[in-house]
């Protein structure tokens, strides 16, 4: 599943033309375009969808949506590691064990 998951973002710089940022999801550091979002300023926040800041958001929202997404799951199976979610889904925990479900 993809979410659009509000971050924060903790600083911008141009890449090739592009205007790139780092994001902080909840302890999850990704970095973001902000094509979408030109005026966009480092300690805000935004919604972002595949790689792409979407729509700026207040704080409180910001951190009421994460917190919500941490107590669902949903920010590790969004972030988590591919290959650990891939082995889980096989039935095994990566390292050739078979994992209790």
């Amino acid at each position: 599943m993809c979410l659009a998951v509000p971050g924060k973002v903790l600083s911008i710089e141009e890449r090739d033309g592009t205007r790139m940022a780092t994001v902080d999801f909840g302890g999850v550091v990704k970095e973001v375009c902000l094509e979408y979002l030109p005026d966009l300023r480092v300690g805000e926040y935004a919604i972002v969808h595949v790689g792409f800041a979407l729509q700026r958001l207040d704080e409180e929202s910001a951190h009421r949506t994460l917190e919500l997404f941490e107590n669902l799951g949903m920010l590790q199976e969004e972030f988590g590691d591919p290959w650990e979610q891939a082995a889980q889904a096989g039935g095994s925990d990566g390292l050739g064990r078979e994992v209790q479900r």
